[in-house]
């Protein structure tokens, strides 16, 4: 497999390394700083240092465009323009908005892994980066179904958990567990900074870690952010608007020394974060739901979108056409038990026969 990476910083650099290592593929980088190209092809994170976009998705199978959110539409862009017929493009942005332009293109796939490291920088890259790291896929009507599977498939094989999402639900989604945070982290900074400058004596008095937790992400690098913050403000602005109404309630209620509903406030997110940190992904044996579809665009992205939407995850997947190519058998690949049956009810659902093989 041939595959091309725009931006080989810390999620390129890493793309490249568990690409060639798990999926023994041969991979073209091309990064705007030539050092930092140079020092890719160096650490082996590509095999190949390309002169731009067009050179480095030239016979390519796959594309990935990691560069930062600000040059992530231009890229996807002129990834599309040069990629051949049967390629396959993504993007690892944590916005779809920015991209959704090129949702209209049956090459391409939005994705978004929810992978990371305190350090960037593609000296910084890892093989390991995406294992067991839920990796967004937001596929449009419009998606070619091999395509799609092609790109699934060589996500797992780098160790990732592709998950099915629609584009406006990611952003939203996206918008409140991870934007938000960072927005309430550079305030609560300020308010503190600001409360040890009224201190009498300058300092603030010893805390727990609570303070130090919760403003972790403070200040996180601006070139990156600011982009983000931008590029998903309307989903951000909704979320800042409910967090204030949230505020105001928690504020009436102290205000009118209500105890009761202060309790009852504070066991509610006792009881709703418990139920959000066991929401997941579940181990154990796969079972394999075959369904038959006819041979239509969006077959494959209305399937992925209607299990990742209920928190099915698709383990793998494979595309079985009739001879006649008029329609065809998926197979999916999925946990036993308890998500093989809702995976069942929720395709007969779609209208497509499935059976568990």
């Amino acid at each position: 497999m041939r595959i091309a990476v725009l931006g080989v910083g810390l999620i390129g650099g890493s793309i490249g390394l568990a690409a060639r290592r798990r999926a023994d593929a041969q991979v073209s980088g091309y990064d705007a700083d030539a050092r930092v190209l140079a020092r890719a092809l160096e650490l082996g994170a590509i095999d190949r240092a390309a002169d731009g976009v067009a050179d480095a998705v030239a016979g390519a199978d796959v594309v990935f465009v990691a560069t930062p959110v600000g040059a992530l539409s231009v890229t996807v862009r002129e990834a599309l323009q040069a990629a051949p017929e049967g390629c396959v493009v993504t993007d690892v942005g944590s916005t779809k908005r920015v991209v959704a332009d090129a949702s209209a293109d049956e090459r391409f796939v939005g994705g978004h892994p929810l992978a990371g490291a305190e350090t960037a920088g593609v000296e910084h890259a890892r093989e390991d980066l995406f294992d067991g790291a839920v990796w967004y896929l937001t596929p449009a009507p419009s998606t070619a179904g091999v395509l799609y599977e092609r790109l699934h498939r060589l996500l797992t094989a780098i160790g990732a958990q592709p998950t099915a999402i629609e584009a406006e639900t990611h952003d939203r989604l996206l918008a409140v567990v991870s934007h938000l945070p960072h927005v309430l982290a550079n305030v609560l900074v300020a308010q503190a900074a600001s409360a040890l400058g009224e201190a009498a004596d300058g300092r603030m008095p010893a805390v727990g870690p609570s303070f130090r937790d919760v403003t972790r992400i403070a200040g996180a690098n601006s070139a990156i952010w600011t982009d983000i913050y931008i590029a998903n403000r309307d989903a951000l602005l909704d979320a800042i608007d409910e967090l204030s109404a949230r505020v105001a309630r928690v504020r009436a209620a102290l205000a009118a020394d209500d105890a009761p509903a202060v309790t009852e406030w504070n066991d509610a997110a006792r009881t709703e974060r418990e139920r959000l940190l066991g929401a997941g992904l579940t181990g154990g044996s796969v079972a394999e739901l075959r369904v038959s579809v006819p041979n239509r665009p969006g077959v494959i992205a209305q399937i992925a979108l209607a299990l990742g939407g209920a928190g099915v995850n698709i383990r793998d997947l494979a595309l079985a056409p009739s001879q006649d190519n008029r329609q065809g058998v998926v197979s999916l690949w999925l946990a036993s038990g308890d998500d093989a049956a809702r995976a069942s009810e929720l395709i007969a659902g779609l209208g497509f026969p499935v059976a568990q093989a």
